[in-house]
């Protein structure tokens, strides 16, 4: 207790001491911190799991551990779901959208630590996903929560979740602008004077922490060896093509197999069908064994010659042809991988996913260009590096995020022109196709998703609860014309809800409807409110968003409309006129960039 009163002690003294813009840049700094060891954490965990269980296999010959470990990662990493948590945590960063668009920016506390654990156990025991979903949705949540804590109100509450993600992007990758544009891009959120400087501190914060546990390299060590040269542009824009049909490929694939888990009714059927699937293909195909990092690395470095250890095509010594059927499959079969760990019981996300592609993608695109001579030589790793920022550009529609995030995993500065060429190229190549992102894909089709544009952002800013208005007259039908007319004396508005004994509306009366009749004394016995009360225009769901409750209004040109609860019981009016007053004010609050 005493504790309590302490930190609401401190509360106190904050509000008066601390201007409110002030504390939300400590409070961003915070999160930048905690999001950083979250992120350093997680790899760590992830790291020791899989050195533990991989670390003594020879290279040689297929390895039959292979067939096992994936299926007791998403098994266990399921029980802790199902058991433990007893909660959804797949699809972290569609989980952030959610969130910031239907939840007004409130996360679950478990999500600060469940994605962590969970994901932890599925990547190391070979998951076919990436950790970088997880912690996205890890940062969020503490962004989320610590504005809770400090009881921040919902608009600095949904820039803290922005900040939390950022900074967990620049924490686990160590590249901060990329956090940022992250933000941008993928979550959506509008850039103005006041949102860009916390989420800067946040990345910042997040990647010089991780410079002081890991080191200052980048996470892919990358030595360009030829100079990028200007009639390779042609090829280049090629690959943006290729790689944003690749990028498609892996989006309505993964929501193709998705499809198939959710109509599995049992989580025994789908982790079985899991299980199979991921244990079987990587078996056949251990660079699907976790995050692929390990294959990245040897691709940027032009070595291909350990691609096959471990795996029943060990010994192939074609250097073409073998090895380009061998990524050729991987490529195709990387996204059945990827669905069957999440789908079967696992945790993980996309970004991984999409930059091992994309790598591979990159590095098939030159390999055969070459050995076919198609064309005058392309530096493999080269391309092997423009492919991760295509798919990850296409997969994510997130063209500078692909940009800065692949420069600062590898350092690959050199190459800026060729990236930003490629990440264009494929964004524009999916968009033809897809006019949302996979994360972004399923709130769009429910109409549940934030956008930049600024009407929307400040319709879900919104309550319809703040705005309720309960000061008018109920009436019962049984009540006659003459006692109509006493409530109509003592009240001042022209509408009045006709309940019945349970609180249920059953209809309004409008005074315009009774003018002619109020005046008639004669008639105050005759008619009862049953007779001359009529169905409202339309009902508003207290829980409805609100841009179908504005919608709802524009529909119906009205500028009253009642209220009721989940159960149908009447609660209030919601007047157009107020909405329209507290979407200014929250419009000049929220963007006008103080």
């Amino acid at each position: 207790m005493a504790k309590s009163n302490l930190f609401y002690e401190f509360l106190a003294w904050r509000e008066k001491n601390i201007k409110p813009k002030h504390f939300l840049l400590i409070v961003s700094f915070l999160v930048g911190v905690c999001t950083a060891l979250a992120a350093i954490l997680l790899k760590n965990m992830i790291h020791f799991i899989q050195g533990t269980l991989t670390g003594s296999l020879s290279g040689e010959g297929a390895s039959y551990l292979f067939l096992v470990y994936p299926v007791i990662g998403i098994f266990l990493s399921g029980l802790f779901v199902r058991y433990v948590v007893r909660a959804d945590i797949s699809h972290g960063v569609t989980k952030i959208l959610y969130a910031i668009s239907q939840n007004k920016s409130r996360i679950k506390g478990h999500n600060t630590w469940s994605s962590l654990v969970a994901s932890s156990v599925t990547i190391g025991f070979g998951g076919s996903v990436g950790a970088e979903a997880p912690i996205v949705l890890t940062g969020a949540a503490i962004g989320s929560n610590l504005g809770r804590l400090f009881r921040l109100e919902q608009k600095t509450l949904m820039l803290l979740v922005g900040c939390g993600a950022a900074g967990a992007v620049a924490g686990i990758f160590k590249a901060p602008i990329a956090g940022l544009v992250f933000v941008i891009e993928v979550l959506m959120l509008d850039l103005t004077m006041t949102s860009v400087l916390p989420l800067l501190i946040s990345s910042v914060t997040a990647a010089t922490v991780s410079y002081i546990f890991t080191g200052t390299e980048a996470m892919f060590k990358f030595t360009q060896t030829e100079v990028f040269a200007m009639e390779r542009i042609p090829y280049v824009l090629i690959l943006g093509i290729f790689c944003g049909l690749v990028a498609l490929y892996f989006t309505r694939t993964m929501n193709k197999v998705e499809g198939v888990f959710r109509k599995l009714d049992t989580w025994w059927k789908k982790f079985m069908l899991g299980a199979v699937m991921l244990s079987l293909l990587i078996f056949l195909l251990p660079p699907l064994y976790g995050e692929g990092y390990d294959t990245i690395e040897l691709l940027l470095a032009g070595e291909f010659s350990t691609l096959m250890d471990n795996s029943i095509f060990y010994g192939i010594e074609s250097r073409y042809w073998g090895i380009l059927v061998f990524l050729l499959m991987i490529l195709l079969t990387k996204v059945f991988a990827s669905s069957a760990t999440n789908g079967g019981g696992g945790c993980g996300g996309i970004f991984a996913p999409s930059l091992f592609l994309g790598c591979i993608a990159g590095f098939i695109f030159a390999h055969a260009s070459n050995y076919f001579e198609l064309t005058t030589f392309l530096p493999e790793k080269n391309f092997a590096l423009l492919g991760m920022a295509g798919v990850m550009a296409g997969v994510m529609h997130a063209p500078l995020t692909g940009v800065f995030l692949i420069a600062e995993l590898t350092g690959g500065y050199d190459l800026f022109l060729p990236l930003m060429i490629v990440s264009i190229g494929s964004y524009i190549t999916i968009i033809m196709f897809e006019p949302h992102s996979i994360y972004s894909m399923r709130l769009a089709q429910k109409g549940g998703l934030l956008t930049h544009h600024k009407d929307k952002a400040v319709l879900t800013l919104l309550s319809a609860d703040s705005m309720l208005e309960k000061d008018f007259q109920t009436v019962t039908p049984e009540m006659t014309l003459g006692d109509m007319v006493k409530v109509i004396a003592r009240c001042g508005r022209n509408a009045f809800p006709v309940l019945d004994e349970k609180g249920g509306l059953l209809g309004v009366v409008l005074l315009d409807n009774i003018r002619n009749i109020m005046f008639r004394s004669e008639l105050y016995g005759r008619f009862t409110v049953s007779k001359f009360m009529v169905s409202p225009q339309a009902v508003i769901k207290i829980n409805m968003p609100m841009e179908k409750i504005m919608r709802i209004f524009d529909d119906t040109k009205a500028w009253n409309l009642p209220v009721i609860d989940e159960q149908g019981r009447y609660i209030g009016f919601l007047s157009k006129s107020k909405i329209f007053n507290s979407y200014r004010e929250v419009l000049v609050d929220t963007f006008s960039g103080d």
